[in-house]
């Protein structure tokens, strides 16, 4: 099959190509990089031409609801409607565990994402999953300085990789509207996941942890990023992700 990847330069998407092709497909970029801007629509025909289907794993930095709710509304129109034009046959798009009931501005993005998608014009799967393991590096990584400020958080992480491997799983099967929720082995507390990274870093950064005012905060500390439904669960344990990746003292 001939399926496309928007964002496949990112972080899940560099690994949905790679096991797009691994599996024998022929998996097509969809970046900036390879001439394709989403939010405007240029380079999307030429390149969704002959394309059976699309994963979006698509993203943008930003914590605001406006540019969030800009760029997932702009970028997921053109795509579905280049897809629908191109005679593609699945859309999958991966969103979040927990987008409808925590209130962050980003969330609000993802699910105007999720609402097109819905109501395209192509049948379509959407995938939530739990953050990926790698987020907690981003979150420490956010402010730099000698404080690390991360959020109380209930979370249960998973690998990037294998959220890919699980989307592949997915687009190459019929569509099926909602998927049944993805989330890592188990449970964790994000301010302890980001000690462990310090410390495997060998990082002297004091480690701040912050309660997020408001019902956003409350719904993160409590099940809000949570999945509260039974589904596939990844194999890699936070534990497990950091000896693999992150050299003990650098």
């Amino acid at each position: 099959m001939r399926i496309a990847v928007a964002g496949g330069t990112g972080l899940v998407g560099r690994h949905v190509v790679r096991e797009l092709a691994t599996a024998g497909h022929e998996p097509v970029v969809l970046s900036r990089s390879r001439g394709v801007d989403l939010v405007t629509g240029s380079g999307l025909d030429a390149a969704l031409a002959g394309a059976d289907a699309v994963v979006d794993v698509s993203n943008v930095t930003t914590v605001g609801a406006k540019k969030s709710v800009s760029f997932f509304g702009s970028a997921g129109r053109n795509l579905l409607d280049a897809g629908a034009r191109a005679g593609v046959r699945h859309h999958v798009a991966l969103s979040i565990v927990g987008v409808d009931r925590v209130g962050l501005g980003y969330y609000r993005g993802k699910l105007r994402q999720e609402e097109l998608v819905a109501a395209g014009p192509t049948p379509w799967t959407v995938l939530r999953a739990t953050q990926f393991h790698e987020f907690v590096g981003q979150t420490v990584d956010q402010v730099p300085g000698p404080l690390a400020v991360v959020p109380r958080t209930r979370t249960r992480p998973i690998a990037a990789r294998e959220v890919a491997r699980h989307l592949v799983e997915l687009v190459v099967a019929p569509p099926r509207g909602r998927a049944p929720e993805l989330a890592g082995p188990r449970e964790e507390q994000l301010v302890d996941l980001a000690r462990d990274l310090l410390r495997a870093r060998g990082s002297r950064r004091l480690l701040v942890p912050l309660t997020l005012p408001g019902a956003a905060g409350r719904a993160m500390r409590g099940d809000g990023l949570l999945p509260l439904e039974s589904g596939p669960r990844g194999d890699q344990t936070f534990d497990a992700w950091l000896a693999e990746n992150v050299v003990r003292g650098a």
